[in-house]
């Protein structure tokens, strides 16, 4: 899985893991995810996100400095995915 249908599904995956009541089209490939101006969510939710994306991609964030920049926005997520794979 790859490009725009990987994108989609990590917008789904945020959803469903973080319960939030956005509908996955809404979300902005390079909307931020953390803080103001973006999805606004916080460190338990980073901690959520960082299982269920184990959980759906495989994909296995090793640290915290690595979260940061991983965790940026659907567009840093899926980039990383994709070099994984």
């Amino acid at each position: 899985m790859q490009g725009a249908e990987l994108r989609q599904k990590i917008k789904e995956v945020m959803v469903e893991e973080l319960m939030l009541e956005q509908d996955p089209a809404d979300i902005g490939d390079t909307v931020p995810i953390f803080g103001g101006g973006g999805l606004g969510l916080d460190s338990v939710d980073a901690l959520q996100l960082v299982v269920g994306l184990e959980k759906h991609f495989g994909l296995k964030i090793g640290n915290s400095d690595a979260a940061k920049g991983i965790l940026e926005n659907v567009e840093t997520i899926a980039l990383e995915i994709e070099k994984s794979a």
